[in-house]
């Protein structure tokens, strides 16, 4: 049987060798992801197989995917070594789906998880906001920078206490704590954010207009090619201000990745008409897979 322990930042690097071995990463499985919302997912790892075993215990118990040289895995050895049961695993990425269909047949029982899809977009398309299909972004960025004097700037550990608070100002605004995911995702940012010199991959920018903190954004290196966008927040006074620090920052990485992962929607309908309306290329889809 697994033996789960707290997932911690003393084996962070250990983790990312392991990831950067899946055939295919989605937005789940970075660290800052794992490490940044365990508490609120009750998430723990172990170590088997040469495997990262992942396991959430609220809502629900069920396994993630595990992580590792998928392809190299004895699978029907190394579960039934574990599981002494049936077992549900979710949030499963499309590539190990298709390898356990061949190394597991009928053992599967799988559902789709549109909620979980993650979207996929053209960096050099979100920066460039050009034609008819960007026609609103664009309008409503150049706005932003007609009406206010802005500046530009990385996120570095010398912005993280403007980040923090600016990022109260906004749980204030959208009172957090009435509304447990919003809740949730307060903790986790504050829980990077007070961690960021220690993390490795992220990523960030802020927008400032008059030497105020209006925007920032939280992201990570997810792949050579891919960036990981976790959190994105504006002030709501500053019309704008969302196309603003989007535009900006991937602006700002110059062409180092192809294309920009904005995770999930988890099938809210707002969040999923708003990651619409930025045209994805594509999405990496995942799915809920029961083994017996």
């Amino acid at each position: 049987m697994l033996e789960f322990e707290a997932i911690n930042l003393e084996k962070q690097q250990t983790y990312l060798q392991h990831l950067g071995k899946c055939l295919q990463i989605s937005s789940d499985y970075s660290f800052l992801n794992l490490w940044g919302w365990a508490e609120e997912y009750g998430l723990g790892w172990a170590w088997q197989d040469r495997l990262v075993w992942i396991k959430q215990t609220w809502p629900e118990d069920l396994y993630w995917a595990p992580v590792g040289a998928w392809e190299t895995v004895d699978w029907n050895a190394s579960l039934d070594k574990i599981l002494s049961r049936p077992a549900v695993f979710t949030r499963v990425p499309e590539k190990l789906v298709e390898c356990w269909e061949t190394r597991l047949g009928n053992r599967l029982t799988i559902s789709d998880e549109r909620g979980n899809w993650d979207y996929l977009y053209s960096v050099p398309e979100l920066v460039e906001l050009k034609g008819n299909r960007f026609h609103k972004k664009k309008n409503l960025l150049n706005q932003f920078k007609k009406k206010y004097a802005y500046q530009y700037l990385p996120l570095g550990p010398q912005m993280i206490e403007n980040a923090l608070a600016m990022q109260t100002d906004w749980c204030t605004w959208r009172d957090c704590e009435s509304f447990e995911i919003l809740a949730s995702e307060n903790r986790a940012i504050a829980k990077i954010l007070g961690q960021w010199p220690n993390l490795t991959g992220q990523l960030g920018g802020a927008v400032l207009v008059e030497k105020t903190l209006v925007a920032y954004t939280v992201a990570e290196r997810l792949t050579h090619d891919i960036v990981l966008i976790h959190f994105e927040k504006g002030g709501p006074e500053y019309k704008g201000v969302y196309q603003a620090i989007n535009q900006m920052f991937l602006a700002s990485l110059k062409n180092e990745f192809a294309i920009v992962n904005r995770e999930q929607d988890l099938d809210d309908e707002g969040l999923r008409k708003a990651k619409l309306s930025y045209n994805p290329t594509g999405f990496l889809r995942k799915y809920r897979v029961r083994i017996s």
